[in-house]
């Protein structure tokens, strides 16, 4: 049991260490087409870089101290 274990802990640790290399398209395969009016192909990376509006960056502003809220017209009792 002991060592089935540990061959599995071994055998998930080789599995997380993978090779970071260039993507390339498979063998007998193309990128796509360059798109319209752009003379050059976008590379793999290129492509699989999303665009700012598909992921904005985060504004956060954070408070330093408390403030009071103000009153808020629409927060009404409910109604009996």
């Amino acid at each position: 049991m002991r060592k089935a274990l540990s061959v599995l802990l071994v055998a998930m640790l080789l599995a997380g260490c993978g090779a970071r290399r260039e993507l390339q398209p498979l063998a007998g395969r193309a990128l796509p087409p360059a798109p319209y009016g752009r003379e050059d192909k976008p590379r793999a990376d290129v492509l699989l870089t999303p665009p700012v509006q598909a992921k904005p960056q985060r504004n956060i502003e954070l408070r330093s101290r408390s403030e009071d809220r103000e009153d808020d017209p629409f927060d009404l009792p409910p109604e009996d």
